[in-house]
């Protein structure tokens, strides 16, 4: 396997199993994760935290377990900022697709386990184009598993966030007629799922930013000045870790390039 490209902002970020603990609420306010009791899970959150994704990838995979779920995390997060290969990228979603989907049938009541089937097919769909994804039936898998999420994890914000953006792309990708009958796509939804997750995670840089999205997608050039405040509240955040970093820099990015 090749060497994972390592977390731009290497050492920022100086998290141990304690410091985890103490910020759990705040550091998982939008996963909802329950704060484990194992230590070797914890640890694994701690290196996901400092953005030791490679490691802590590895360190979730050895401990089992809840740690199967730092594991995905951080294979996710990492694939899907910081690995420049598009092949390895999608190869990384499958996996961790294919772990959270044997974790779910193991763990039915593990809303993670769910969220992260759904979070990992989703950006994979998003790589092989989401017309393709849909004609191969991943939409459907997508939706269920986060709507599993949330029936399990009321208070799961990026699972909000995640559906919410599948409302809009189906829409955006075959029009709203098709994408609600064929798909159960609904633009008041989709827009709704965002508001209710930044309700549950006010700071959310991600929340903005892919609400900012959906309001292009399913509103057009009308939504542009609030799409681009929201942007613009997202590049101001501050991040608490290597993650919310990560967010909060394509935020920025994508600003500069208006």
């Amino acid at each position: 396997m090749a060497k994972w490209t390592p977390f731009p902002h290497a050492g920022d970020y100086q998290f141990d199993a304690a410091s985890v603990k103490k910020q759990w609420a705040r550091l998982h306010g939008g996963d909802a994760e329950p704060c484990p009791k194992d230590a070797a899970v914890l640890e694994a959150w701690a290196l996901f935290h400092n953005g030791d994704f490679e490691k802590a990838a590895a360190a979730g995979l050895a401990a089992g377990g809840a740690g199967m779920t730092a594991a995905n995390k951080a294979t996710s997060i990492y694939a899907n900022y910081l690995e420049p290969k598009e092949k390895t990228r999608l190869d990384l979603f499958m996996q961790v697709a294919e772990r959270a989907e044997a974790q779910a049938a193991a763990e039915p009541n593990n809303a993670n386990a769910w969220y992260w089937h759904a979070y990992a097919l989703g950006r994979y769909s998003q790589g092989i184009s989401v017309a393709k994804a849909l004609a191969q039936g991943l939409g459907g898998k997508v939706k269920e598993s986060l709507e599993k999420a949330i029936a399990l994890s009321p208070q799961h914000a990026d699972a909000r966030i995640a559906l919410g953006a599948f409302h809009a792309e189906v829409i955006d990708k075959v029009g709203s007629l098709i994408g609600g009958m064929t798909y159960g796509a609904k633009k008041d939804t989709g827009l709704k799922l965002f508001q209710e997750a930044l309700k549950l995670n006010p700071g959310s840089a991600i929340a903005m930013i892919e609400y900012a999205n959906a309001l292009v997608m399913l509103e057009g050039d009308k939504k542009m000045k609030e799409a681009t405040a929201l942007y613009e509240k997202a590049a101001t955040a501050e991040p608490m870790d290597a993650m919310e970093r990560l967010d909060v820099e394509m935020a920025r990015a994508e600003l500069e390039e208006e």
